[in-house]
């Protein structure tokens, strides 16, 4: 029997597992009456309904944990609206941990969460655990973590809650109707294509799950996910099992516990997962199991569980499990509009916690496509993070039989991915490795984050203290403080804008003035209409009509498509991505002026290339550029040169810099000399939501300039309201020279908490370790406001004395490189 669909409607959401349902709830709630949700089977029939329902409200950073306690705030309020149970039952959830570096990383999560102030979470002892899960074997455990308001849902009754209350709410929710196509015009989305006929309409949304993938291929957008099978088991009905038994995590030993129905539901997050869905998802595929791999992949799991609940070894057992579930290249969920197709949106790729957020995060895409912007700081899951190689198949699919056991394994510091590497090389790569690199990946680049001396194998050891290359990453550091480094700084994304009208469109977008004289660099931000930080970069004038950007490695696509995105109509501009043509070398430290005027016939005195030229060089027998700027604070250039040439460049350089003691630097390094700087980094110090003023870049805001810069209306109310002063970014020091930092650790004055880090690493000049973060008040955060207060960082439970500053602890005016 055919299905009656409208020929018009607001927004298309596709797929109707309890994302899109909510997204569709959402819209509806915010007065979007005609919204159609479309699923081309049954309702919750994909991931869904086989969802192990697990609400944790404990999570890695402050907007996560903010969209799950919505989520979970969310169940009772929905019930009540349409009268559909969910499920909920509030029985708090119970993570352990028999390794130290487990109980260190509770604790860190559990200071950071109680800072971000969305929900409460305790440290237990072993004899308190005994008491919440009486089952459990604790013989072995050193403590574990606790949170109250957590629980478990049903999957299936939590996605008919959000159907039956969007259809109050006006909106459309069908079965049986598949999305074929996408229709676009002029670069927006305007409807789709479906089994029943077209549907007409101004935005459409991406909740396919494990289709997601191919949605995004109909439509031309980058989507990677791909599934992987994923495992639990049921037992018998057990006599007298408590009703009221919290959720149980072991990390350590990959499984998860939940009271289900009187018997006990036990699942897996293993290493090594199985792939599944390499030739694409069936179209009929609903509500079916997976043959899986049980005995290899499962089994061992269970013979743990058994272990940690000797319950289990006794028990019957009813059922065993397989189904698939969608899992991403960093294990973050994507969400937001696609850079390649105007009011096209993605809200898929749960990576199995699609249960816990699918409240927060239907309406956030809700209110993201009702306001034209993200409501919280979304960039590590915002879908423009993600580059086109991602989403082939031979990559995707090596990732996520890697990405599905990172849920339970130790999230160390500095922990690099091992599956889908060696993609993206710089064209010193060989070289570098040669010389004992110890590679890093960002956006699929390989990059040198540290040297490993000779006899030592460039091989990281973590732990979340100081890691086995400390001490080799602080000669580094201390050889760019003292002498000269060469860093290896290829991966930096690099656009030519070029066209009659590049210097307006640099100009309205841009912050600074950058109507500047050829051959003159400028530090600058791109800013939103509401005055957050959309981007961090330098522009480069290198003729009238023509301008080199440099930004960050993974913000490529995102600044692409915020410029293109800018460009009116009626003015000729072209923007390319020139990262690939060029090298990068960052030659740094006090000595690298002599290096480098023994090396180039130029002259680099401070007359001839004062700090922000660029001018022409020669390096060696290749023709390129040089930069005075710098990352980490010390007198140096950035060299651009051809790559077809770099590595005669980076030759020349290295046996010239024989004579000059000059030393290779790593990452590590880099950042650790930024912090002591208090030079902020894109996606961890600022992001959409921040503002220059908050964090102390004021200056980067031409306020007088001829062409009014995007967010200029905003940065002069925020000045003239003096909002600004109760966000700060302020500078931390710590006084015990043995304490870590990475970020999110709590910032305490006087004992009472006033923000988190954002970034942190250990500063080998200031002596100890330093972290950047927001400090918020109810009064004007001044110097004397913070020196009349006691500040102390939390690390994993441990309040560390810490200093604060406003301005940079090291060298705060900046002679040392601009001198």
């Amino acid at each position: 029997m055919a299905v009656q669909i409208p020929e018009h409607a607001s927004a298309v959401v596709i797929g109707g597992g309890v994302i899109g349902s909510s997204v569709a709830y959402h819209l509806a709630k915010l007065g979007w009456n005609d919204v159609v949700l479309l699923e081309r089977n049954q309702f919750s029939c994909g991931t869904t309904w086989h969802a192990a329902g697990l609400i944790g409200t404990m999570r890695a950073n402050e907007p996560h944990a903010k969209l799950c306690e919505y989520s979970m705030s969310l169940l009772a309020e929905i019930e009540k609206e349409t009268g559909q149970s969910t499920g909920f039952k509030q029985v708090g959830s119970l993570t352990v941990a028999h390794s130290e570096a487990r109980f260190e990383e509770l604790k860190r999560v559990a200071a950071m969460n109680n800072a971000f102030g969305v929900t409460r979470v305790d440290i237990v002892t072993p004899a308190e655990i005994r008491e919440l899960y009486p089952l459990v074997e604790t013989s072995d455990l050193l403590g574990g973590s606790w949170v109250g308001q957590d629980g478990s849902a049903s999957p299936v009754d939590v996605t008919q809650a959000f159907i039956k209350g969007a259809r109050g709410r006006g909106a459309l929710c069908i079965e049986g109707v598949r999305v074929t196509g996408i229709r676009q015009n002029d670069g927006r989305v305007s409807g789709v294509v479906t089994t029943e006929g077209e549907i007409a309409a101004e935005f459409v949304v991406n909740c396919a799950g494990l289709w997601g993938r191919e949605i995004g291929r109909m439509a031309g957008v980058n989507v990677p996910l791909h599934a992987c099978e994923h495992y639990y088991a049921h037992t018998e009905k057990l006599a007298d099992l408590p009703g009221d038994l919290p959720v149980l995590r072991d990390h350590d030993n990959c499984a998860y516990y939940r009271e289900d129905a009187g018997s006990l539901l036990i699942g897996a997050f293993e290493p090594n997962a199985v792939p599944w869905g390499q030739n694409g998802i069936p179209l009929d595929f609903a509500f079916e199991e997976l043959e899986g791999h049980m005995d290899e992949q499962f089994m061992p799991v269970l013979e743990k569980a058994m272990e940690r609940v000797p319950l289990l070894a006794e028990c019957g057992w009813r059922s065993f499990f397989c189904g698939p579930e969608s899992f991403t290249p960093d294990d973050q969920f994507h969400v937001g509009e696609a850079p390649e197709l105007k009011n096209f949106y993605v809200a898929c790729g749960l990576n199995s916690i699609g249960i816990q957020t699918s409240g927060g995060l239907g309406r956030a895409l809700a209110d993201w496509m009702d306001k034209g912007h993200a409501p919280l700081d979304l960039w590590s899951n915002d879908i423009r993070r993600m580059f086109p190689f991602q989403s082939t198949q031979r990559y995707i699919e090596q990732r996520v039989s890697e990405t599905l056991g990172l849920l339970y394994d130790n999230h160390f510091p500095y922990k690099q991915m091992q599956t889908s590497r060696d993609l993206r090389h710089s064209p010193l790569h060989e070289r570098l490795a040669a010389l004992g690199a110890c590679f890093g990946e960002v956006a699929g680049w390989e990059r040198p984050n540290w040297f490993a001396p000779d006899g030592v194998e460039p091989k990281y050891e973590y732990s979340f203290g100081k890691q086995n290359w400390f001490e080799y990453s602080a000669a580094e550091h201390r050889a760019a403080r003292e002498k000269v480094v060469l860093f290896d700084q290829s991966s930096f994304s690099k656009y030519l804008v070029q066209g009659r009208d590049a210097v307006s469109l640099l100009q309205r977008v841009s912050s600074a003035d950058v109507d500047v004289a050829p051959g003159r660099m400028v530090y600058t931000h791109w800013l939103n209409e509401r005055g957050g930080i959309e981007a961090d970069l330098t522009v480069t004038r290198m003729a009238e009509d023509e301008f080199w950007v440099i930004s960050g490695a993974t913000q490529t696509i995102k600044d692409l498509h915020w410029l293109r995105l800018h460009i009116d109509a009626d003015e000729f501009v072209c923007v390319s991505d020139i990262t690939n043509a060029w090298a990068m070398l960052g030659v740094m430290g006090p000595d690298s002026r002599a290096l480098l005027g023994d090396a180039i016939d130029h002259d680099f005195a401070t007359e001839n290339f004062p700090f922000g030229d660029f001018q022409p060089v020669e390096v060696g027998m290749s023709r390129g550029f040089a930069a005075r700027v710098s990352y980490v604070g010390e007198l140096g250039w950035e060299l651009y040169v051809p790559v077809d040439q770099a590595r005669h460049a980076f030759d020349y350089l290295w046996e010239q810099g024989a004579n000059h003691g000059l030393t290779l630097a790593g990452m590590h390094a880099l950042n650790s000399c930024r912090l002591e700087k208090k030079f902020v980094h894109y996606g961890h110090d600022v992001a959409e939501v921040d503002t220059p003023l908050e964090c102390g870049m004021g200056f980067v805001c031409a306020l007088d300039k001829a062409v009014p810069f995007i967010g200029r209306d905003a940065i002069l109310a925020q000045k003239e309201s003096r909002s600004f002063m109760k966000k700060r970014l302020v500078q931390f020091l710590l006084l015990d020279p043995d304490a870590t930092l990475y970020h999110h650790e709590p910032i305490l004055r006087d004992g009472k908490i006033v923000g988190h880090l954002t970034s942190g690493d250990y500063g080998h000049t200031l002596g100890g370790a330093v972290g950047l973060g927001y400090v918020e008040a109810d009064d004007e955060i001044t110097r004397d406001w913070l020196d009349a207060g006691q500040f102390a960082i939390d690390v994993a439970g441990d309040h560390v004395a810490a200093k604060a500053s406003l301005s940079a602890l090291y060298d705060p005016k900046a002679e040392r490189m601009r001198g």
